[in-house]
């Protein structure tokens, strides 16, 4: 294919991932004003955020199944349903129940485009070219992630629109994606072949991380940490996930399929998917609450706040994708992408709610250079050193542990979080001699700083700087983790064919052996 042809093959597949970036990040600095709206608490904040991520997680694998059954365009058009049908339950909450629901099914569509935009995107770019097409894709996403905040930021600052628009303003652009896919993909036909989809298997992971999840989000706030509930919990998850093992290891088709992680690439990128995921997402997806209750900004400007962590990632992505495509050489963008990030962390790590803006923007770029250098990549080295046929399993086991990486680090550092400001804010108004209430801690609803009487609001701000920080200290070994990990990862020259052609050589080399068996 042309240039030309695969950025027109590849306009509806950015829509559509355009829209899934938008649904995470448009309600970012919305969220605050929502919960408060809602009279929601700050477990619900952080399970807004992870239901569309553990939505998204456990049905990745799905649809890379679903898609060796059907016309792949067709699921993508399916995703993309689903996330306007979300979108629309999202807008028309009226509590927080129905609004966590309608992220789990928004991420039932982002988990879709997920799996299968990478699916396509490898079978028709060679891994040589594909370097030049994920720097696109990186800027699509800066451009979603820049856009969304600050798109979520007037929003809610406007009287006549409101936080609900927030959810609403994704359906024309998912309609545009459908259209576009709908023009533009043309993928050849495959012979279908008959898969039986694991989904005991789908359930025992889904149950299993669902129940850890739980745990590390109730844990200290509803029951203590040394409970009957933590080892009921925490037992059921660990014997499910190893029911799941079981079950994977001896089914046909299983949803993750285990034979893939004797690849060592597999393997490695697999594991610092996870820890980029916990790093990466569990870290940021509170620095809006943060510049918002911290530091005092508007949802508008928390926006603009952010401009400087997403113009990293865009320029790294952009001119690492470039160079990787020039000269075939992939694996020093990955160390130098995990080094970066990690310093990036770290330097966040220190932060309070005085930090000024200037040192703000230098740490949140160090930290997008190098996610940006680092993330996408992960995924090219894999699908490089997996056979055609492998490449859906490939792609699909990777964005899984990603996203689960963000779940689990989502849910893990919002558990610290609500607990660490609940003891900073006691310890504040102990000494400054205001009762506390004995409010113990992170079920408290967050705070609408505007009513806050200026002794408590100095208090709030304070224990949420502190907690902040104490996130991206957290943050930091799994970054250091990350590093290590791709430092083991082997080297392979880039495929100059794409996915397509090398399923046609390797269905062709297997019809001649098979003749040559026959013949003799």
């Amino acid at each position: 294919m042309t240039n030309r042809q695969i950025l027109q093959a590849m306009s509806g597949l950015m829509a559509g991932m355009f829209v899934a970036i938008l649904a995470g990040t448009v309600v970012a600095n919305a969220l605050p004003t929502i919960i408060a709206d809602l009279g929601a608490s700050q477990s619900s904040y952080t399970w807004v955020v992870t239901a569309e991520l553990l939505a998204m997680t456990a049905t990745v694998p799905l649809w890379g199944k679903l898609s060796d059954l059907f016309d792949k365009k067709l699921l993508l058009q399916l995703s993309l349903g689903m996330f306007v049908v979300g979108s629309l339950l999202a807008g028309f909450s009226h509590g927080v129940d129905l609004l966590i629901f309608s992220r789990v099914v928004q991420g039932i569509g982002a988990g879709g485009l997920t799996a299968l935009a990478q699916v396509v995107m490898a079978a028709i770019i060679p891994p040589r070219r594909l370097g030049k097409y994920a720097g696109i894709f990186g800027a699509v996403f800066a451009i979603g992630t820049v856009a969304g905040p600050l798109v979520g930021g007037v929003l809610v600052d406007t009287s006549w629109l409101g936080w609900r628009w927030c959810f609403f303003i994704g359906v024309p652009f998912a309609l545009l994606a459908i259209a576009l896919l709908q023009r533009t993909l043309r993928l050849p036909a495959v012979a279908r072949r008959e898969v039986k989809i694991d989904f005991l298997g789908a359930f025992l992971i889904v149950a299993g991380v669902c129940a850890l999840l739980i745990w590390v989000t109730l844990a200290g706030n509803e029951f203590d940490w040394a409970s009957w509930q933590t080892a009921a919990l925490t037992g059921a998850g660990v014997l499910l996930l190893v029911a799941a093992v079981f079950v994977e290891a001896r089914t046909a088709e299983p949803v993750i399929p285990l034979n893939i992680f004797r690849n060592r690439t597999v393997t490695l990128t697999t594991v610092a998917s996870l820890l980029v995921g916990v790093a990466m997402f569990g870290g940021t997806v509170f620095l809006s609450q943060y510049f918002q209750v911290s530091l005092g900004k508007s949802p508008t400007v928390a926006g603009l706040m952010s401009l400087p962590m997403i113009l990293g990632l865009l320029v790294s992505s952009t001119v690492a994708g470039q160079v990787i495509s020039k000269t075939g050489v992939w694996k020093r963008y990955l160390v130098a992408g995990a080094v970066i990030m990690a310093v990036g962390l770290g330097l966040l790590s220190t932060i309070d709610a005085d930090t000024s803006f200037t040192l703000l923007s230098v740490y949140m770029a160090v930290l997008g250079i190098g996610v940006g250098m680092l993330m996408q990549n992960l995924v090219l080295a894999a699908q490089n050193d997996v056979p055609a046929s492998e490449l859906g399993a490939a792609t699909s086991v990777l964005s899984f542990f990603r996203s689960m990486g963000g779940t689990i680090g989502t849910s893990v550092l919002g558990a610290i979080l609500a607990n660490r400001v609940a003891s900073e804010m006691t310890k504040g108004l102990d000494a400054a001699g205001i009762p506390s209430g004995g409010d113990g801690g992170g079920g408290s609803s967050v705070p609408d700083m505007s009513t806050l009487p200026e002794p408590v609001r100095q208090i709030v701000e304070h224990a949420y700087g502190v907690a902040t920080a104490d996130l991206f200290l957290v943050a930091t070994p799994c970054a250091l983790l990350a590093l290590l990990t791709v430092v083991f990862i082997k080297e392979k020259p880039l495929k100059t064919t794409s996915g397509m052609e090398r399923l046609a050589a390797e269905a062709g080399a297997a019809t001649e052996t098979d003749k040559t068996v026959v013949g003799s």
